[in-house]
């Protein structure tokens, strides 16, 4: 996982990004605990983790999956173009 330290994107959101690419990617499995947020916080040289009981990656089927890829790919593209994501956001709620 990467995270960008000096990106306008806050850290948590980075993260919580970065963990839901490595379940779409099949990287970590359904039922599968993470990291303590320690852990991870360390490895990651960031710190905006709240105490808890750990975190459990709930199911996902293939077909959420295969979603949440090209939505990914959408987001990416929209950057590139340079769209913010409330303009995303809008498009995406003007097609539904």
């Amino acid at each position: 996982m990467e995270i960008d330290p000096s990106s306008s994107e806050p850290l948590h959101e980075q993260v919580a990004a970065a963990v839901r690419r490595a379940i779409a990617d099949g990287e970590v499995l359904s039922g599968e605990r993470l990291p303590p947020a320690r852990d991870l916080a360390a490895v990651l040289g960031v710190n905006e983790f709240r105490r808890g009981r750990g975190v459990t990656v709930s199911g996902i089927g293939p077909e959420r999956s295969a979603v949440v890829a090209k939505a990914r790919e959408l987001v990416a593209l929209a950057r590139r173009c340079g769209y913010r994501p409330e303009e995303l956001a809008e498009i995406i709620a003007q097609l539904s």
